[in-house]
């Protein structure tokens, strides 16, 4: 039996302690908060309550694995489990409505058909199509095993050329990024608009990302998209309990402020002038990032009157100018002035008293604080596009954007989209959460917590 000491409770620190106290370690967490669950957080006030953080659940494969692997039982057991449907709805600047349904690649493309015209929707399997050659070609290596010791292999993009006809199979037709992508690829401004939304969500420049990123869209139209009832702070929640089930020990309001060692070897971490030994320390607060990242800004909204039937509980508002949007977040590092928000209004009556709703817009934006009235702006920019919740609300809560988000590993681009490994180098130090190896987003910090699992082994 390990002495194991996690340095934080987000999800990828209780996700790690529940495996390895499984495996039969003795495991400590410590978290300088008063709290777990790190960005899966709640806010609450009169009778609301809002995820502060991630609102839905992609591969709901990583956390059915946990729930089976720590207690034999199936993920449904712990928490409320629904695929959304429709996965979600778009507004474009030129009045363009697309509903997408859920993991449906077929009913994708007759959704993109009937929005953007015949052929649309064609065009956009054949780019899903050459990034599920992405995603077979880096599943294992960029998501479920520990980075390579050598991951030369991954500086090259996977994404593959486009058949080409007559002269131009003389030109040049492998794309090196996602923008390359859709101008080739794609053509028009709504499916731009719509593949360039999925790498913005990750703070990702659709300009420089390369085109494997691509992957990002084949994932969530091919796996789908979840909600947990109650809100995703029931998922931490569930996790908790497991790790209290499996006998983890927890510090809150500990923060470590040094990792010992001795010899080449850690020996335990300090807390101020507590210690606590330890064979092995795992910390979420590695630093580095793939990239340099953006923030999130979030914007509560306690409506008055009940959720209107039919609602999609993600709704899309795209940039009026995508150029203008991207040349703000990445050239100038301003907030863009009409941007892509999205729009989260769930069917759950466990977050707002009998007959009110609750919404939740974010928006990635540089880091740094908001210019003043920026959250009126982002209402009137919603009502222009035809989604007016002004005279509804009752109170609103602008949360300051956090620090940069950390970015999810992707192949090509030299390897500069290459999060830092899980071994840390000095010998018993791993790195867990989203700023090591996988990278950003809620699954591959639970991806993290498995790795790292799978390389310290039972007890």
């Amino acid at each position: 039996m390990a002495r194991i000491v996690i340095i934080g409770a987000g999800m990828s620190g209780l996700a790690a302690a529940a495996r390895l106290a499984t495996l039969g370690h003795r495991v400590t967490v410590c978290e300088a908060g008063p709290t777990y669950g790190g960005e899966v957080g709640r806010y609450e006030r009169d009778g609301f309550a809002f995820d502060t953080g991630p609102t839905l659940l992609a591969l709901p494969a990583v956390y059915r694995d946990l729930a089976l692997k720590t207690g034999k039982e199936p993920l449904e057991q712990l928490v409320a489990l629904a695929p959304v449907e429709p996965e979600s709805r778009h507004l474009f600047p030129d009045g363009t409505d697309l509903l997408l349904p859920n993991a449906s690649r077929g009913g994708v493309a007759q959704a993109l058909d009937t929005a953007f015209g015949p052929g649309s929707g064609e065009r956009w399997s054949e780019v899903m199509n050459r990034a599920r050659t992405v995603w077979e070609a880096t599943r294992r290596p960029l998501l479920e095993e520990p980075l390579p010791a050598d991951p030369t292999p991954l500086h090259t993009d996977p994404y593959p050329a486009a058949p080409r006809r007559g002269l131009a199979r003389l030109r040049r037709t492998t794309p090196h990024t996602v923008a390359e992508v859709a101008a080739r690829e794609l053509g028009g401004a709504g499916p731009t608009a719509l593949l360039y939304e999925y790498a913005l969500r990750f703070g990702l420049d659709p300009r420089t990302a390369p085109a494997g990123a691509t992957v990002l869209a084949y994932m969530e139209q091919s796996f789908g998209v979840w909600y947990v009832g109650g809100g995703m702070r029931a998922l931490a929640d569930a996790v908790f309990r497991r790790c209290e089930q499996r006998g983890v020990e927890f510090h809150f309001d500990t923060a470590v402020t040094e990792v010992l060692s001795a010899d080449g070897r850690v020996t335990g971490v300090a807390a101020g002038e507590r210690r606590f030994e330890a064979d092995t320390v795992l910390s979420a607060h590695a630093e580095g990032t793939a990239g340099p990242g953006q923030a999130r800004l979030t914007v509560l909204l306690a409506l008055r009157g009940e959720r209107p039937s039919g609602t999609a509980v993600r709704t899309v508002v795209h940039a009026r100018d995508t150029a203008a949007e991207l040349a703000s977040l990445f050239d100038t590092a301003e907030y863009p002035r009409f941007p892509t928000v999205q729009v989260h209004r769930p069917d759950d009556p466990a977050l707002a008293p009998e007959g009110h709703e609750t919404v939740t817009l974010t928006a990635t934006v540089p880091p740094g604080p908001a210019p003043e009235g920026y959250a009126d702006h982002l209402l009137d920019h919603l009502a222009a596009a035809g989604l007016d919740l002004r005279e509804r609300i009752r109170w609103s809560e602008q949360l300051a954007p956090g620090r940069p988000q950390p970015l999810p590993s992707l192949a090509g681009a030299g390897g500069s989209f290459l999060s830092p490994p899980n071994a840390a180098g000095l010998d018993g130090l791993y790195r867990i959460g989203a700023a090591a190896h996988p990278g950003g987003g809620l699954a591959r910090a639970g991806m993290s917590a498995s790795i790292v699992a799978g390389l310290i082994g039972p007890a």
